[in-house]
């Protein structure tokens, strides 16, 4: 499998679970490179690159330069997953807003609540229960995904959501070129210590890096 870049800077908020997420995601893909470095967003350093992850992503954290090279890669073929507040991430970038999906809004405080699963025949969701008990910061969007819906949350479960009965939690889509998914999970320490989630995320990254074999069974995750 291709090596996978974790892109995890911040120039807003960040999150206290970034640490825990790079171990999570060198456990579950064989070469993993972990930074915060955007000089490392170049059309050479990504020539072998099968997936750039934003993980907990915050504010504006390319150069112009970097921006550009991120987008040929995408246009060339490249994946991308994006991980909770990658939604929160270069907000005055047109292009990030196309491939992560759509953009943070607000959310209520940490809280538990009931997963949906709208796709069940996703590598990233196959393995849920059709309704997940799961604890998270529970984002709201700025606009509806154009992409294949694959979780949602259940309103009625917790306080304070204002997207309504369909409130979309993660997606893909591949309408710029290469393969792109964003969850909206992924705030606490906690979850990436969590067997299903890890498997989210390790299906989420065969889906976008292509796995040539689908049913493939998944990275190993301890």
């Amino acid at each position: 499998m291709r090596r996978v870049l974790v892109f995890s800077r911040t120039t807003g908020y960040r999150h206290d679970s970034i640490p825990a997420g790079v171990r999570a995601l060198r456990e579950l893909w064989p070469d993993v490179t972990a930074t915060e470095d955007p000089d490392v967003f170049t059309a050479a350093e990504l020539a072998d690159v099968g997936a750039v992850v934003f993980l907990n992503t915050n504010g504006t954290v390319l150069t112009d330069a970097g921006r550009a090279a991120l987008e040929a890669y995408v246009r060339g073929g490249g994946g991308f997953l994006g991980v909770h507040s990658a939604a929160a991430t270069e907000y005055d970038w047109p292009f990030c807003g196309e491939l992560v999906g759509a953009a943070f809004d607000r959310h209520p405080p940490v809280q538990p609540a009931t997963v949906t699963v709208t796709d069940p025949d996703h590598r990233a969701t196959a393995h849920l229960p059709a309704r997940w008990e799961w604890v998270d910061e529970w984002y709201d969007f700025r606009s509806y995904p154009r992409a294949r819906i694959l979780l949602r949350v259940d309103e009625s479960t917790y306080d304070g959501g204002r997207t309504g009965v369909d409130h979309p939690l993660a997606w893909c889509h591949d309408r710029l070129g290469g393969r792109a998914f964003y969850t909206a999970l992924g705030h606490t320490v906690e979850a990436y210590a969590d067997r299903s989630f890890r498997d989210h995320l390790a299906g989420a990254l065969r889906w976008v890096t292509a796995a040539p074999h689908p049913d493939d069974p998944l990275p190993t995750s301890s």
